[in-house]
């Protein structure tokens, strides 16, 4: 008898254990690519801790933004380089949110910028090429309100907008628009550049709006 309770614990035990691991696999990981304006740094809440909330315990949530990183791979400080370009990769991500491009407005950065499609291109592929198959969804940067450090509002929107416009045609990724909401909201920013608080929760809630089809199906 005592045998017979044993072995039924265990197997309650095993089923218990086996069941809330399959639910931890489950969970549909996000992986939010960028620089500065990704990592928040100084904020209380980053835009993709906002995205979690928003997500839900479905989801997991990760942030791999770096400050002052390029998209250009011949950039100052190109996002390529970095140790967390690589932890994305190997995590394997479902859904990959890149937001990258405002450094590389800069003077040093921008005259390599006949490379910028190219090097997007290449960087969206590395991610397509997964074995998780993951959604890809390329941002447009934040508008520019005060012109400082090199980054200029009239690159953003006038070359970067349009050439990130092309590479999502091209590699069949998807757009999330951050430059239209932004537009005369310059007091969602702490410096003309960099969200602040309420910036990175409206980041957040747009990342969310297009990343929720994903919740959708997952519900199912």
């Amino acid at each position: 008898m005592k045998k017979q309770i044993a072995f039924l614990l265990f197997a309650i035990a095993f089923l218990f254990f086996h069941s809330f691991g399959a639910q931890a696999q489950s969970k549909i990981k996000v992986a939010c690519v960028g620089n500065s304006i990704t990592e928040g740094a100084g904020l209380k809440q980053t835009y993709p801790d906002v995205l979690q909330i928003l997500l839900g315990e479905q989801f997991e949530v990760k942030n791999y933004g770096i400050g002052g990183r390029t998209l250009l791979k011949k950039g100052n400080l190109p996002y390529w380089n970095e140790e967390k370009y690589t932890d994305v990769l190997g995590w394997n991500p479902d859904v990959v949110i890149i937001k990258l491009g405002t450094n590389d407005t800069k003077p040093q950065n921008w005259q390599h910028k006949k490379d910028f499609v190219k090097d997007y291109k290449a960087l969206v592929k590395s991610f397509q090429q997964l074995p998780s198959n993951p959604q890809v969804y390329l941002v447009y940067p934040v508008p520019v309100f005060e012109d400082k450090w090199g980054i200029t509002e009239n690159v953003v929107k006038n070359e970067v907008i349009p050439a990130i416009e092309k590479i999502a045609r091209q590699t069949k990724a998807k757009t999330i628009d951050l430059y239209t909401p932004f537009l005369g909201k310059a007091a969602l920013t702490y410096d003309g550049v960099h969200p602040n608080d309420a910036g990175a929760a409206l980041i957040a809630n747009e990342v969310y709006e297009a990343v929720k089809p994903v919740k959708a199906v997952s519900a199912k």
